[in-house]
């Protein structure tokens, strides 16, 4: 890694960030999962930016408009703020290739486990996706994570989750995102031994 890139705390969002309960859209249905804020205050600590890159299928589906979906990220990030782990920016992709209604029925290049949106954030960013972490609970968020380059792939499966097996595409498995903490060190610390 340069001194001009930075690394990034990639995030999916239903699944890691809050409960999948299936299409969330509204602040009072969004619980977050224990552990996710101490997950990003350690990666701040250690200069990670926290971006978030999220399928929202349930946009092109016609379940809830865009702007419903921007007002939550707006309180999300709000909460994120409060406890002192601000977001650095959230990308999301809509589209669905069979089940997206209109201009959202497309194979987007976006769409997890298509790397479109993590390959954009490093480009905005100026991210090593070498240097950084992916956090997600789906065999796809590890496929995207691969295919572009990201360095460590954290599969989150929490316990008694139905399906108890590690991506082919993950390098790490945890079972509570506290686990992922000294994932971070380790990252950063790897870093310092090849200066």
């Amino acid at each position: 890694m340069t001194s001009a890139q930075a690394r990034a705390l990639f995030l999916d969002r239903d699944g890691v960030i809050n409960h999948d309960n299936g299409y969330t859209s509204r602040a009072e249905d969004f619980k977050f999962i224990d552990g996710v804020f101490d997950l990003c205050r350690a990666a701040k600590r250690s200069g990670y930016l926290l971006i978030v890159v999220t399928n929202q299928a349930g946009i092109g589906r016609g379940y809830y408009p865009e702007q419903d979906f921007l007002a939550l990220t707006a309180w999300m990030c709000e909460r994120f703020e409060a406890e002192g782990a601000p977001i650095t920016d959230v990308f999301f992709c809509p589209d669905h290739p069979e089940h997206g209604i209109g201009p959202y029925k497309k194979d987007s290049f976006d769409r997890k486990p298509n790397p479109g949106m993590l390959l954009r954030a490093a480009e905005k960013y100026r991210v090593s996706l070498q240097d950084s972490i992916m956090v997600g609970d789906k065999e796809t968020d590890m496929q995207a994570a691969e295919r572009a380059g990201v360095g460590v792939r954290c599969h989150y499966l929490a316990y008694g989750q139905a399906v108890e097996y590690m991506s082919d595409a993950a390098t790490h498995q945890i079972h509570s995102l506290r686990e992922g903490t000294p994932l971070l060190r380790e990252a950063a610390e790897n870093e310092q031994g090849m200066v």
